[in-house]
């Protein structure tokens, strides 16, 4: 199937779909969800920081869009049974999950490989690799009640080609990468599509961070980069699964 290089939704093409963002409190997350509520979609609003969740529902509340949910977790944390439990209850809510966007992700510190630490090692695959794995895990059941279900995970550019003093960040998007394959692949002859986005260079507080002298007035904005997210998560995309796909391409 051709891929786009660019997409234009029409208004309510995700009507009625029920949809996970992860890290849904800022940046992409933020902006993936109130895009997924003005097309359409029910929106459950998965983060850790319950203040920047409830302005997010709020927000879309006001917009007059479908009512939200919010799930607080912080991922660095969760166990095995908060994600079944989560589970549980979107099939007991919604009977089923049509969407899953992992977009939360911890950068930690750009440093020499000589000088990661275990614990911020431990931290950024625990948040990046392992928590996007258990809670795919649990919630295969409910997307597979879906008709066209799509499980979106977040790469990188540092995900393809390893940079220097990019270390478990960038190992943790080629971990990232090899998840989506893998998934991708056992799936293929289900109607469960399993894609990689990669953002490109946006203008978000991890980008910050990880370029303080940038200047980000020169970056694409995440509402920049949602027809790729769009088109993924709409029926416009059954069929393209295994990809990984870049948001800014050239």
């Amino acid at each position: 199937m051709q891929i786009p290089q660019h997409y234009s939704a029409v208004p309510g093409v995700l009507q009625d779909k029920v949809i996970l963002v992860t890290g849904a409190g800022d940046g992409i997350g933020r902006t993936a969800a109130m895009t997924f509520a003005q097309y359409g979609a029910t929106v459950i609003l998965l983060g850790k920081t319950t203040n920047k969740l409830t302005a997010v529902y709020d927000e879309i509340v006001a917009a007059g869009y479908p009512e939200p949910a919010i799930v607080p977790l912080d991922l660095k944390g969760a166990t095995k049974k908060h994600y079944q439990d989560m589970a549980a209850t979107i099939q007991a809510e919604f009977g089923r999950l049509d969407g899953l966007l992992h977009n939360a992700g911890l950068l930690g510190v750009l440093t020499p490989f000589e000088h990661i630490d275990l614990p911020t090692w431990q931290d950024i695959m625990q948040v990046n690799v392992t928590a996007p794995m258990l809670m795919t895990q649990a919630l295969l059941p409910v997307l597979k009640q879906s008709a066209h279900p799509s499980v979106v995970f977040t790469s990188s550019g540092v995900g393809r080609k390893g940079r220097a003093f990019w270390g478990p960040y960038a190992v943790s998007k080629f971990a990232t990468e090899g998840l989506m394959q893998i998934l991708a692949d056992e799936l293929d002859q289900t109607s469960l599509r399993v894609n990689c986005i990669n953002p490109g260079a946006t203008r978000t507080s991890m980008r910050a961070k990880a370029y303080p002298g940038e200047d980000a007035q020169k970056l694409k904005t995440p509402a920049d980069l949602m027809w790729l997210y769009l088109y993924l998560m709409s029926d416009d995309s059954i069929g393209v699964t295994g990809q990984s796909l870049d948001a800014q391409p050239k």
